[in-house]
């Protein structure tokens, strides 16, 4: 079973303590929890304590106060995340998924394609991936995201707003929506057309940099040998993903197509922060952020290294 860290502590782990790894509660973490339970930290010599959240905004939020050494999240929250003072730097995306958020509808609306949602009420969480899956679908369908109400929401409160009438619909990431399909009665998954594929990432506290290379190498081993795992022994992985998520085999089954399982730091999602980055000034959702600022180089906020000596062809970045 994973350990659970005193929120009270600060500051990054010194080379004499366990690494602190922040992970959220998702399918997309399935290589910790397979690495986990295989025992790969342990064989590589590592102590390793994980932290349960639900969200990858909540990992980095513990990143980024010191309270967490490691932590996942989607590329959005990293992109957010770098407009303020970042602390953090990317060590490997380790997944990635074609519709992992999705938008679920309350009962009886009526809605049958995205462009119905303009003047309706859709929660999401504010600054992740979901928040930009809504978005950029939103503009896919032409459809101004501005003539929706978004409601900023964590994602506890959404079943129950949905189920009272109080939204009309949400965007959350998985496992949400299969549990508000089963919790709430008539809900459905709207299809939507974007293309947004996420990546979900190892993100590491700065200071960790150098001092604790050999640890991330094995880090990072570890969980390539999870991957393995869970190309070789599906049944395995999909068994220990329905115990830690304590769902059923409807809910594997659902997601299972969806995620690809893949160690990498690749142009392609250099790309997609630089996107993201200008949807989120564009649209006004960097609030402290000021026209003048410069937009973070994402390339200085990757750290290849440990991952180029464990796996060098993984590494395709254009320096």
């Amino acid at each position: 079973m994973a350990c659970l860290l005193c929120l009270s502590v600060q500051g990054p782990a010194s080379a004499a303590e366990p690494l602190r790894l922040a992970v959220s509660m998702t399918p997309l973490s399935l290589p910790i929890f397979v690495a986990e339970q295989q025992g790969y930290f342990a064989e590589a010599g590592l102590q390793l304590r994980l932290q349960e959240v639900v969200g990858g905004h909540r990992a980095m939020q513990l990143l980024q106060e010191g309270k967490a050494d490691l932590a996942t999240a989607s590329d959005v929250v990293m992109m957010f995340s770098s407009f303020k003072e970042p602390s953090f730097s990317l060590l490997a995306s380790f997944v990635s998924s074609s519709s992992d958020s999705k938008l679920v509808l309350r009962p009886q609306t009526g809605i049958k394609q995205v462009r119905e949602l303009s003047g309706k009420r859709v929660g999401t969480v504010i600054g992740t991936a979901s928040h930009y899956m809504l978005d950029t679908t939103l503009l896919a369908s032409g459809v101004d995201p501005k003539s929706v109400h978004i409601i900023p929401l964590q994602p506890e409160a959404m079943a129950d707003l949905l189920k009272s009438g109080e939204l009309d619909a949400v965007a959350i990431w998985e496992p949400l929506p299969f549990k508000i399909l089963q919790s709430v009665p008539g809900s459905e998954i709207l299809p939507t057309p974007g293309s947004y594929r996420l990546s979900f990432n190892l993100l590491g506290a700065k200071a960790l940099l150098g001092p604790r290379d050999e640890e991330l190498q094995k880090v990072l081993a570890a969980l390539e040998r999870a991957q393995r795992h869970i190309e070789r022994k599906p049944d395995q992985a999909q068994a220990l993903l329905r115990e830690r998520l304590k769902l059923d085999q409807a809910f594997i089954d659902w997601i299972w197509p969806i995620n690809h399982y893949r160690l990498a730091l690749d142009q392609s999602l250099l790309s997609s922060l630089e996107a993201e980055a200008r949807w989120a000034r564009q649209g006004g959702h960097l609030k402290d952020v000021k026209p003048l600022d410069p937009t973070p180089n994402y390339l200085d906020l990757i750290y290849a290294k440990p991952l180029r000596r464990v796996l060098p062809a993984s590494v395709t970045l254009i320096d």
